[in-house]
């Protein structure tokens, strides 16, 4: 998408960007580019090629770069891992790419303040396990934690399968480095469990997808690493029975590190994709519950209960299991069931809607009439302890791609109305990107609205840090 107000990167430019970060840190050539401009959502619909990628070493690059690109009115669309999935990394008015796949050292180990400090390029799952070496658990990860970089974490404040229990990254975010849109350097927080000095900038960073500056640096809050582990795997005959299950495990005292629910269709179709003999014939839904901790004792005391509760409340079948093996073997389907959609139909809205958690019962037959109605497929599942619902609307292999479009954003528009109706909000944690901006003046105050543009137009004046993001 073209922008006349911003200005080409010319020849010039790309020789200055060479001056700051050297040569061969300078991206032009159209192949390697390509890869640059899209993440994970459909690249066809939504993917834009960038005119330049820079990947600078360090802060005070970045730095120089952001300044180049106010001095000269160019667009600059910050980058982790590109493993996103609203769009919130692609460059749609070209411009300069900044990724921070370089800057990727891990700096320190700080035990006596239990923090970590690293670069924002590095791959959260080699960050998790450096610090579980060493006896300590970074509980903030997402479920795509073996691609995705900690500085994207930040961006979208990334959450995933634990989050019932531990919370999502901005949890365990205590201190930044920041390169603000102007590309002047803040520290922002530190390693201080309580700190009230001023506005809480730092959280308003978190979960801003890369539109108030870039994030090169992190203090990461550390806790002991849980050594005992334990996983009930619930058949039910309804998706209602499952999830009417998780209000009542949840205040009963039991502390469940995730709860995850998985519909028939996404079990049955995964099940046949991984070659896997879980017995899901005459199941309608299952329930994924983990409980973790220190105590062996205590978890065992859980694990019962929470057993006994899935009996009494309609589970046709209760497997109980502490072993490492037969753990990875069920959170294996319940990792891979996104793949196996993609092997049916590449063609996919992949989306975060989150509700109450009161709600979640009200939000299940809601999906199967909008399937029915648009001949979509519309798988459930997702993160039931925190009310965070992977909806994926999933094109038919048989329908148009003209059908498809104009089923997909008619079905999308009245998602998004029943899941505000029911008091929830359009992503839990994808983030808005540029593909439900326009869709987020229905879903939340208009006074809400505003003073996000206010704040983005007072940090970012020259409106280049990735701009079309969150707002049009």
């Amino acid at each position: 998408m073209a922008n006349s107000s911003y200005s080409p990167v010319t020849q010039d430019v790309i020789e200055a960007l060479k001056n700051i970060v050297g040569a061969g840190n300078v991206i032009t050539n159209d192949e390697k580019i390509e890869s640059y401009s899209h993440d994970e959502t459909e690249a066809a619909v939504y993917g834009h090629n960038p005119d330049v990628v820079v990947t600078p070493l360090n802060t005070e690059q970045v730095a120089a770069v952001v300044k180049l690109a106010n001095e000269k009115h160019i667009p600059i669309t910050p980058r982790g891992a590109g493993s996103g999935l609203s769009g919130g990394a692609i460059p749609e008015y070209g411009g300069i790419v900044l990724s921070i796949e370089k800057m990727n050292k891990f700096l320190e180990l700080d035990r006596a303040n239990m923090v970590a400090v690293a670069e924002a390029g590095v791959v959260t799952n080699d960050l998790a396990t450096l610090v579980q070496n060493e006896g300590l658990f970074f509980a903030g990860y997402p479920m795509s934690l073996q691609t995705c970089m900690i500085g994207g974490n930040i961006a979208e404040n990334a959450g995933g399968g634990k989050a019932v229990k531990y919370g999502v990254t901005g949890r365990y975010i205590l201190g930044i480095e920041l390169v603000t849109p102007l590309g002047d350097i803040v520290q922002l927080g530190g390693k201080l469990v309580k700190d009230v000095t001023g506005y809480d900038l730092k959280s308003l960073i978190i979960g801003s997808e890369g539109t108030l500056g870039i994030v090169t640096k992190a203090i990461i809050k550390l806790i002991g690493y849980p050594t005992a582990r334990a996983d009930i795997l619930a058949l039910f005959k309804t998706p209602k029975e499952a999830i009417d299950l998780v209000p009542v495990i949840l205040s009963k005292g039991i502390a469940p590190t995730s709860i995850e629910i998985m519909d028939q269709l996404s079990v049955i179709t995964t099940c046949k994709y991984l070659n896997e003999s879980l017995p899901y014939e005459n199941c309608g839904a299952m329930l994924l519950i983990e409980i973790d901790g220190t105590s062996a004792p205590q978890i065992e005391m859980d694990l019962v209960e929470a057993g006994k509760l899935c009996e009494a409340n309609g589970a046709t079948e209760v497997y109980v299991t502490e072993d490492k093996n037969n753990i990875e073997r069920i959170w294996n389907v319940r990792r891979n069931i996104a793949e196996a959609f993609k092997v049916y139909s590449p063609i996919q809205s992949l989306e975060d809607i989150v509700v109450p958690i009161s709600r979640i019962p009200e939000i299940i037959p809601e999906l199967e009439r909008m399937g029915e109605k648009y001949g979509i497929k519309i798988p459930c599942y997702g993160h039931a302890g925190d009310g965070n619902l992977h909806a994926t609307l999933v094109k038919d292999p048989d329908m148009s791609m003209e059908q498809w479009k104009k089923n997909e954003v008619e079905c999308l528009e009245e998602l998004y109305k029943v899941t505000g109706d029911l008091g929830g909000k359009i992503s839990g944690e994808h983030g808005i990107g540029l593909k439900r901006r326009k869709y987020l003046k229905d879903i939340i105050d208009p006074v809400e609205l505003g003073l996000m543009r206010a704040v983005k137009r007072a940090w970012d004046p020259n409106n280049i840090m990735n701009p079309g993001k969150i707002f049009a």
